[in-house]
């Protein structure tokens, strides 16, 4: 018989799968300039709710600057608020110290007796502004119809999306400024009036 032959076993070595190498992270793409001046960031451009706290504060402080305007040293030529058309110049010189750009829009409402009508406004915001000057004979009837007027305009236009209405009241013939306000300012989801009476 053959001699047997002792043979020992080969050991298997597991053959691992070596570790893939970690992906070269992806750079961000470059900003496009054309993009970046196509378009206004929207921090630039102001709430709707601080454009209006900026015009209730124009009008407001609009007595004041008028009466001072009224006390030049020796008496010099100044501008005397009237009428419409003086409050009207005045309120846009001030208006310039907080917005960039004020515009003009003339119409004849129904109530000027075929007068046209300048209304103030501001285009990027989209809010017309009509001043308004309390005079003998002018009823709060009739400033509410004049306002429901200019209201019904502008939105049927689609001109704008606030109209403000500023009703100038020096002699204080407005008995209750307050609900005149709250009366005639609407709010909805499409269109709003405010109305500021002052000085109260």
């Amino acid at each position: 018989p053959e001699p047997r032959v002792h043979t020992e076993p080969v050991p298997v070595v597991a053959q691992t799968a070596s570790a893939p190498t970690p992906a070269e992270p992806t750079p961000a793409p470059a900003p496009s300039i054309a993009a970046s001046t196509d378009s206004i960031p929207a921090f630039v451009i102001p709430k709707h709710s601080d454009v209006i706290d900026a015009l209730r504060k124009v009008c407001t402080r609009f007595h004041s600057v008028a009466r001072q305007l009224r006390l030049r040293k020796d008496y010099r030529a100044t501008l005397e608020v009237e009428d419409d058309y003086d409050l009207q110049d005045l309120l846009c010189a001030l208006l310039k110290l907080e917005f960039d750009e004020v515009g003009t829009d003339e119409w004849t409402p129904p109530y000027s007796g075929s007068t046209p009508k300048c209304t103030l406004l501001l285009n990027r915001e989209r809010i017309a502004i009509v001043a308004k000057k309390t005079r003998h004979g002018l009823t709060d009837k009739e400033i509410a119809e004049q306002v429901a007027a200019d209201s019904g305009f502008y939105s049927a236009h689609n001109k704008c999306t606030t109209l403000f209405c500023f009703v100038y009241d020096p002699e204080g013939r407005i008995g209750s400024p307050k609900r005149l306000e709250t009366t005639l300012t609407k709010v909805n989801d499409r269109y709003r009036v405010e109305v500021l009476v002052a000085p109260k």
